[in-house]
């Protein structure tokens, strides 16, 4: 229970309450908002020894709150995270005349090392791509989304977010709605048309949902559209099955994707919009897994690379 929560109460709940409703935040992310902002409501409850309202924060007092997270132990990213929640909050409560300042608009995040994404080699891409059985339903749906993520680079979210009319097996490509509802094109190689195609042949389960171009391209034995999870699950059992690095997971194919286009020498701004980041800085992460793995090459492989 948050102690703190009479602090800002009000405030931070018409701050949630726009999220949902004007900003249609997912249910998801209201809750990290809560989450984070509460825990700053204890912080300051603890150490003004009363209730307060937002306009009665300064810089100072987020500083500290800073501080006593690093203190706590908490990683980099999730600070992050927690700053970027108060920054929204205090965006949207200046809007409102809750407040005339932003407290928050001093922070800075704090700096470090990005952890390089996990990725698979083109003999472990292999393995997994040909790990569901081709002789039932089930398989050629897991073979066809396997294909799919990795052939477009696709969040899976947006795999399992496809409807039959977004795809165009004659063009070879996919229309994929990724973060924001935003639309972008993406390629879909010969082997992935292939297998959604074999999989479409021997598909007895009919979608529930809708019919026609809206109808989902990957259903469960239900007929119904495939969640996130249900996808992670699958990948699971598949790792398992090929005896593949256990930190693979559905995501590691798009990280898979990037980082073997750029080690065949696609530039990053084709490769930024085949992923449909906005920000070329979130796609250069790859640039630094392709040097390090050609580091780690150069050095198993050239005889005077040791000494």
């Amino acid at each position: 229970m948050h102690s703190g929560g009479r602090m800002m109460h009000g405030e931070i709940a018409q701050f949630l309450t726009y999220l949902g409703v004007e900003k249609n935040a997912s249910p998801l992310t209201v809750k990290s908002y809560r989450e984070d902002l509460l825990d700053l409501a204890d912080h300051l409850l603890d150490v003004l020894g009363s209730p307060a309202k937002a306009a009665d924060i300064t810089p100072r007092d987020l500083r500290a709150y800073t501080a006593a997270l690093h203190e706590a132990g908490y990683a980099r990213s999730s600070i992050a995270r927690k700053l970027a929640s108060l920054r929204s909050f205090y965006r949207y409560a200046q809007r409102q005349g809750l407040t005339q300042s932003n407290p928050a608009k001093p922070l800075r995040n704090p700096r470090g090392q990005r952890k390089l994404p996990h990725f698979l080699s083109n003999d472990e891409i292999g393995q997994l791509l040909n790990a569901p059985s081709s002789n039932d339903e089930l398989g050629l749906r897991d073979r066809a989304i396997l294909e799919t993520v990795y052939s477009a680079g696709l969040r899976v979210s947006e795999v399992v977010g496809l409807n039959c009319g977004d795809l165009d097996f004659g063009e070879g490509i996919v229309i994929v709605r990724g973060k924001g509802r935003k639309e972008r094109l993406s390629p879909l190689g010969r082997y992935a048309i292939e297998a959604i195609r074999s999989y479409e042949r021997q598909r007895t389960t009919s979608p529930q949902e809708a019919n026609g171009r809206a109808a989902p391209v990957f259903v469960n034995r239900f007929g119904k559209r495939l969640t996130t999870r249900s996808v992670g699950r699958m990948l699971e059992k598949y790792i398992k099955q090929t005896g593949l690095d256990l930190r693979t997971s559905p995501h590691t194919l798009r990280h898979s994707f990037a980082t073997h286009l750029l080690d065949r020498g696609a530039d990053i701004r084709s490769v930024q919009e085949l992923l449909g980041h906005k920000s070329l800085v979130t796609t250069q992460i790859y640039t630094h897994v392709s040097t390090a793995n050609l580091r780690e090459i150069y050095l198993k492989a050239h005889p005077r690379a040791r000494i």
